[in-house]
């Protein structure tokens, strides 16, 4: 295989791209766990035939989906989803001629409590019902419910996207002024995500014909039998009692979520612990004491050794503590030297500018690490609270573990977590290795145009089919290439395009439920009932996020 290492980086990269997105569409087209295991063909391309080392798989983010499917599926297992799901029925069936604009809302605010989008299932064939009952064309709030549901990811507070992107915010190169992490993402993308919601209400109430002045289902009416299965009863939870073990599942859950929305605003309240953090510092160290230290934020540190041998730049190469060094210059973050240290007779002098200072009988060392008091995260908190709550109600509900694993949330849950661990995989490994050239190529595009930012990360999302992974996979990259972090938090909803082809399967599950056949994918696939919902809510929530982001003085 050296042949392909030794094509130019350009033409290695369009392959790998080329490998890359054929691996993407065929495991789409095969839907299902395949996705992610089609990941494993790209690897064994990129590492064996290419020679690039693999990258980190997403780990933090695989475990806390994990975490949160697994508590999502145990609230189903329990019963505590249908009272949710109850509720949410009684409010759509009390107000049915605003089922376009209403439906959206509750499985947007359904995905907000849960964290995840797999919540829709059950609402599906409720909303399909009000519909059609009420002469209203299913297609309306069927689309739309489907895409608010996904949309609520980025708005919810124990959603692996939130937790992720707070994550690459906070630890950015140059952080936001005033953002603080977790509820300042909070603030900007539940309002933005809202006002897409409501776009998309209001253009799919108008959308499509009528049913009664639509031809072609007036045609299909014709025939009984068609008309029965249109027609024909669905579930309802209405006049359904539900047991009290339900109710106490359901409130744990919820208390599971106001706990985590506490700790993420009041971050003192997590438990902190001295973590070594990458740093560049110099110590003066007299009788085995360090008697000053200087630690070098921006900047370099170039040192020189006592045998004169070795000059090292600290920032590029790790600082060896017993090495005795001879003299020291700290220059900052525009090449400008500020100060020198040097040994002179077993004295340190250290001199910035016109001033000295002098320290006798010390030696120098340096430290590429520092111990620094460190909150716990939210991505463990999130792991931590929703494992609770899910043995909470194991314990106080008796809820059948068995059950856990057998339902709709768990399976969906668990073909995520595949997808993501494949496909993340293999484009961390092959963009990671591309980033120079990529920086070099986009960094003034994206600069100039912010909003090319959001069309990547839109498309690069509908490839992982997946909002997590493909912030994992693109914000590291647009954070490298010079992209603002306050660019990344205005247009945070990009991270969901897989609706741009319809081979998600809360969208195959709205197409399946809705019996009248309005709800379709085209004779051209792109052509489908999805599309144009999903774009109207994306672009809205993406142009108020860029306002919200303004508004809170990150812009």
């Amino acid at each position: 295989m050296d042949f392909l290492i030794n094509l130019s980086e350009g033409t290695q990269f369009t392959i790998q791209l080329a490998i890359v997105l054929i691996c993407l569409f065929y495991g789409a087209r095969k839907g299902g766990i395949a996705l992610g295991m089609l990941g494993g063909v790209g690897l064994i391309v990129l590492v064996f035939g290419f020679g690039i080392e693999p990258g980190k798989p997403a780990i933090d983010v695989m475990l806390t989906i994990l975490a949160v499917v697994v508590t999502s599926a145990t609230l189903q297992a329990s019963g505590g989803l249908d009272v949710m799901l109850q509720i949410a029925e009684k409010m759509l069936r009390r107000n049915p001629k605003y089922v376009s604009i209403l439906a959206p809302f509750v499985t947007c605010f359904l995905t907000i409590l849960c964290g995840t989008g797999h919540v829709v299932y059950t609402m599906l064939p409720i909303i399909y019902d009000i519909a059609i009952k009420n002469n209203i064309r299913p297609e309306r709030p069927m689309a739309a419910s489907s895409i608010a549901s996904q949309m609520g990811i980025i708005a919810s507070p124990v959603s692996v996207a939130v937790v992720t992107l707070t994550a690459f915010l906070v630890n950015a190169k140059t952080p936001l002024a005033g953002f603080d992490g977790y509820l300042d993402l909070l603030k900007v993308t539940v309002p933005s995500t809202l006002c897409g919601i409501l776009a998309i209400g209001i253009f799919s109430w108008f959308r499509g014909k009528d049913l009664d002045k639509d031809e072609v289902f007036q045609e299909k009416l014709k025939d009984p039998e068609f008309k029965k299965y249109v027609y024909g009863d669905s579930a309802s939870l209405l006049g359904k009692k539900l047991p009290q073990s339900s109710w106490n599942a359901m409130w744990i859950f919820f208390g599971a979520i106001l706990v985590v929305a506490l700790l993420g605003y009041f971050k003192d309240l997590r438990p902190a612990f001295d973590k070594p953090v990458p740093a560049q510092v110099v110590e003066i160290v007299s009788a085995d004491q360090t008697v000053k230290s200087i630690n070098v934020k921006d900047g370099k540190i170039v040192a020189t050794a006592q045998d004169g041998k070795v000059a090292i730049d600290v920032k590029e190469n790790k600082g060896k503590v017993k090495t005795a060094y001879n003299a020291i210059e700290i220059y900052d973050d525009k090449g400008v030297l500020t100060q020198t240290l040097s040994v002179q007779d077993n004295n340190v002098v250290i001199t910035a500018g016109d001033q000295s200072e002098t320290i006798a009988n010390a030696s120098i060392a340096l430290k590429d690490t520092m111990k620094k008091k460190t909150n716990l995260s939210m991505v463990n908190v999130i792991q931590i609270f929703m494992l609770l709550a899910g043995a909470l109600i194991v314990i106080f509900t008796k809820t059948d573990p068995g059950k856990i694993s057998k339902n709709e949330i768990f399976r969906s849950g668990m073909i995520a977590l595949v997808a993501v661990f494949g496909i993340s995989w293999m484009a961390e490994t092959m963009f990671t290795v591309h980033t120079p050239m990529m920086k070099a190529a986009l960094g003034d595009v994206v600069k100039a145009h912010p909003w090319t930012y959001a069309v990547m990360l839109l498309l690069i999302s509908k490839f992982v089919n997946s909002q997590a992974a493909a912030l994992v996979a693109f914000v590291p990259l647009a954070l490298s290439i010079g992209v603002e972090p306050a660019v990344i938090l205005a247009f945070a909803s990009a991270c969901y395009g897989y609706y741009i082809l319809p081979t998600y399967p809360s969208d195959l599950a709205a197409i399946q439920f809705d019996r009248s056949g309005t709800t379709h994918i085209g004779k051209f696939v792109i052509n489908h009932s999805f599309i144009m919902v999903g774009l109207i809510g994306v672009v809205t929530a993406c142009i108020f996020g860029y306002l919200f982001t303004m508004m809170y003085g990150y812009l």
